[in-house]
């Protein structure tokens, strides 16, 4: 007696066809990536949404103590696994510690920050769904050369042209920065 499979002989869905034109992504930390200073943190991004056919892009955050962005939102969502350390995660008003081994996901729209008031650094992955966060970080932060190097002191004058880029770009990319979380 002949074997029969347990598989249908058509497919239950209609998925797309693979696109051959996409090719496998690596990232590799120490050498290919772009490490990118950006207010006191260093941001190396692993996937960009060329990488990804616009649907996420990946960024390693190293946040030393006192670290972290202002507060801010965005129409888009923002998922953080904490690798290593802790920081305070303020969402929609209301602050908690999130320590290694917690992933949060922030929906798009919401008020937040995050800040490490620990004296330790932070380590985390964040992905942005759709991609194009990796874009505004380029567009304003400073190329380092290491994924831990911090970036280079501003002072008043160099803060308040960032700032101001900062501003400028943001509405480009679906972003606004806030006076609280």
């Amino acid at each position: 007696m002949a074997e029969t499979s347990n598989l249908p002989k058509e497919p239950t869905s209609k998925l797309p066809p693979d696109d051959l034109q996409r090719k496998l992504a690596l990232a590799n930390t120490d050498a290919k990536s772009p490490h990118i200073g950006l207010a006191g943190d260093t941001y190396t991004i692993l996937l960009t949404g060329k990488d990804t056919a616009g649907h996420f892009c990946l960024i390693d955050m190293h946040v030393p103590p006192g670290g972290g962005p202002p507060p801010h939102r965005h129409d888009f969502e923002e998922t953080f696994t904490l690798l290593e350390g802790e920081l305070d995660a303020t969402f929609r008003g209301a602050k908690q510690v999130i320590r290694a081994g917690d992933t949060i996901n922030i929906p798009a729209n919401a008020p937040h920050q995050f800040h490490n008031s620990s004296s330790q650094p932070a380590r985390m992955l964040c992905i942005c769904a759709p991609a194009g966060q990796e874009e505004f970080f380029a567009q304003i932060g400073i190329p380092v050369a290491t994924r831990t190097t911090p970036p280079p002191k501003l002072d008043e004058a160099a803060q308040a042209e960032f700032r101001a880029k900062a501003a400028s770009l943001a509405s480009k990319y679906r972003t606004e920065f806030l006076e609280r979380a």
